[in-house]
């Protein structure tokens, strides 16, 4: 099993870190019985942020489908695009 590029788990982790600080201010601010629409708000800046599943898969495709087309082994090719096609069906679906 092929790991995240340095560059692309750099940034994930700290696109996460920042997230994590999102969901915890949004958990303050119900405690907190901020305006419903700030909350919403926020909501949907942590929704926005996770779209680093992008970043995630992009990575993926670069590295780990890349090393299993130049290796030319079938098998690990199919698995590759088997797996893409079944987290995307998840993702999308």
């Amino acid at each position: 099993m092929e790991t995240m590029m340095a560059a692309a788990k750099s940034s994930c982790a700290k696109r996460l870190n920042r997230i994590e600080g999102q969901v915890r201010g949004i958990a303050r601010m119900v405690e907190e019985d901020r305006y419903c629409i700030d909350v919403v708000t926020q909501i949907a800046a942590v929704r926005a942020a996770l779209k680093i599943e992008e970043v995630i898969l992009q990575d993926h495709v670069g590295c780990c489908v890349e090393h299993a087309i130049e290796s030319g082994d079938k098998d690990e090719q199919r698995k590759k695009v088997a797996e893409l096609v079944d987290v995307l069906g998840r993702v999308r679906g």
